[in-house]
Parts: structure tokens; sequence; C-alpha cells
């Protein structure tokens, strides 16, 4: 997910142009205004910790752009493409080392597992929002 701070900076395109080079297959796309609901939802797993409440509110504050991509080793390899979560220790080229100064403004969410993107997918997207498709040679090139 790219969150608002990427939407109002104008570099929804520069960040999907990276992952889409890198040879990431993009089978879900969507922009939406994130309801508190399903903001808590999806951050669940810190609800009991102090920064919840302003991830929320970050999240809800504008518009976002929910996205599913595909890859082999995807989860692994999306978290590299990404860099650490404090942008003081994202290193340069990575997508936060690059556009996130601000913690609490992180810039970009991926998930941290196969089952947790599993269940955030589920969250943001219906099955027949999602779309598995096969280049025009039929083959992967990534």
């Amino acid at each position: 997910m790219l969150k608002p701070g990427v939407v109002n900076r104008r570099l929804v395109g520069e960040v999907i142009e990276r992952l889409e080079k890198k040879g990431f297959k993009l089978v879900g796309l969507k922009m939406m205004q994130v309801s508190n609901e399903l903001a808590c939802s999806h951050y669940a797993e810190h609800k009991e910790k102090p920064f919840f409440g302003e991830l929320v509110d970050y999240v809800t504050s504008g518009p976002v752009v929910a996205m599913v991509w595909q890859a082999d080793d995807c989860v692994a390899l999306m978290r590299k493409m990404c860099g650490a979560t404090k942008p003081s220790e994202a290193m340069p080229g990575t997508i936060r080392g690059d556009y996130c100064s601000h913690t609490s403004h992180n810039i970009i969410h991926a998930s941290d597992s196969d089952e947790s993107a599993a269940r955030e997918i589920a969250l943001w997207f219906n099955e027949n929002e999602l779309i598995d498709w096969d280049d025009c040679c039929g083959e992967k090139w990534y």
C-alpha cells in the first residue's frame, strides 16, 4: 500500500515504476480513502502499541493506493525494495531510503509474511479485483 504521503507528493508512478522494473507483476491496484474500521483491522497487531492511533490517523488522512504484487519470493524481495521502517536505517536506493524522512509518515506498507499478505489482501481486495495475467509471450520473465 502506498500511503497518503506518496499520493500527496505525486510519487505513485515513480514507486510503481521501480517495482515493475524490478520484475514484480501487478495483479491488483486501486486508489481509495481508507475507513477507520479498515485501518484498525489492517493494523490490528499494533492495537496495544502507543503509536497505533497515529498510524490509523495517518493512513486515513488521505487517499492510499492499495496494490497486490506477485514475484518469486515476493514478500522478502518487496521488503528489501521498501527498506527499513525507520528512515534513519533505510538504505539509499530503497523506496523508504529515497523518499521517507519520518517513521510516523512512512510512505509504503509491505506485508511481513505470506500469512500477513493473505490476510491483508483479503481486507483490501475482493477476489474479482485481482487479475492473475500472463504476459504476451506466456512466460515468466521476472
